[in-house]
């Protein structure tokens, strides 16, 4: 099948200039000052969606941000807003669609919410920029689903991983038989099984990770070894509670800028763990690729009374350079909580962080030295071991 377009398949030299001139575009029309390189990126801030939330409430709708040509007001829970436009694959969602398969003939069962959310639009506008048909069948009444999905003859399936099975089993129980013979999904964990389960019925299955403010972000094509990084996009990991991007490979914070010029944002941090994938899809599409969705990457936990966040961990870290990583582990002893910092570094001496922890932690704790290396590299930086059963 013929990639989508040639941006998919240009060298990463080429993608790297194209997005550097678009990106610089973007923060001229801000006001701001170009960038010599993608790696300057680092240091702007990362927009959190807290802060967007707050910016929004101060200068509604959308907090004070460029915004171009648009059609459509979302909203999100928080409450966050979100424009949304129609010109041509707006959210980029065609992309994904067309390594699926999808294309002129197809019609398109889009079981995403049209209500308020943009999840609805998102996938059919992706459908139109492939040629395909749309039945705008939301969610729920799933015996009407599939009454209309036998009837107009729908072939592919756009919602969460776990509803179309909930369709298939109802058509089952209905006597029908439906022509539904791939699946777009998001929004939720696609799991092994499930996808054997689709792939038993002749349904083959990929993903996308996508979100409400920035639409595509990466998908997986038919070769399912990673998702690709969309090309309007361009993909940073940095280690939570930070803006500080990590090294390839290592879990960390999936921050994104958009190169939408109607609605453009500048390292918008999704909230959500990946890790960079080495090398490039056998698919021949050449973008770099992440591992998709590991977690959350906001892992605030209340310890003797006292919230510790994921940025007061990187503030500790950043106090000392001989420390590569840092972790903050909560615990009981009978019915108290007990708050260890694991740090890795090549001291010897505990009582020399001991100040900066209670700087940034605002409390003491138990010191535990390890050798670079030695935490797991699952993207945490606060692990709560304590049992609440």
């Amino acid at each position: 099948m013929s990639h989508f377009d040639t941006l998919e398949t240009r060298s990463q030299d080429e993608r790297e200039a194209g997005q550097l001139t678009l990106l610089n575009g973007l923060l001229e029309q801000q006001g701001q000052r170009p960038l010599d390189n993608l790696s300057g990126l680092a240091s702007l801030p990362v927009l959190r969606k807290a802060e967007l939330s707050e910016r929004q409430k101060a200068r509604p709708p959308f907090g004070g941000l460029p915004v171009g040509d648009i059609v459509h007001y979302f909203q999100s829970p928080g409450p966050i807003y979100e424009p949304g436009g129609v010109s041509h694959d707006w959210w980029r969602m065609g992309r994904f669609l067309h390594a699926l398969g999808v294309g002129r003939g197809d019609i398109v069962h889009n079981c995403f919410g049209y209500h308020l959310t943009p999840a609805g639009m998102i996938f059919e506008n992706g459908a139109r920029a492939v040629g395909a048909a749309i039945l705008p069948a939301g969610t729920g009444q799933t015996e009407l689903q599939v009454r209309a999905a036998a009837d107009i003859g729908s072939t592919v399936y756009a919602g969460t991983p776990d509803y179309l099975k909930i369709i298939l089993e109802k058509a089952d129980e209905l006597g029908e038989r439906l022509k539904i013979n791939r699946a777009a999904v998001s929004g939720g964990a696609l799991f092994p099984s499930l996808r054997q389960y689709y792939a038993d019925r002749g349904i083959s299955c990929l993903q996308v990770y996508a979100t409400a403010e920035l639409g595509n972000i990466a998908y997986e094509s038919p070769a399912m070894e990673g998702l690709i990084m969309d090309e309007g996009v361009i993909v940073e990991i940095v280690r939570p509670g930070s803006d500080r991007p990590v090294p390839d490979g290592e879990v960390g914070e999936v921050v994104v800028t958009s190169l939408n010029p109607d609605y453009p944002l500048i390292r918008f941090a999704t909230g959500d763990l990946s890790a960079i994938l080495p090398g490039t899809s056998p698919c021949g599409r050449s973008n770099r690729r992440i591992k998709g969705w590991m977690g959350r990457a906001d892992q605030t936990t209340k310890i003797k009374g006292m919230f510790v966040r994921p940025e007061q961990v990187a503030q500790l870290v950043a106090r000392h350079d001989e420390i590569a990583r840092a972790r903050v582990v909560a615990s009981r002893e009978g019915e108290m909580d007990i708050m260890t910092v694991q740090i890795e570094t090549r001291a010897t001496n505990p009582a020399l962080y001991e100040p900066s922890i209670v700087a940034t932690l605002k409390m003491r704790a138990h010191v535990e030295l390890l050798p670079p290396g030695a935490l797991p590299n699952d993207g945490k930086v606060i692990e709560d071991r304590r049992s609440y059963e």
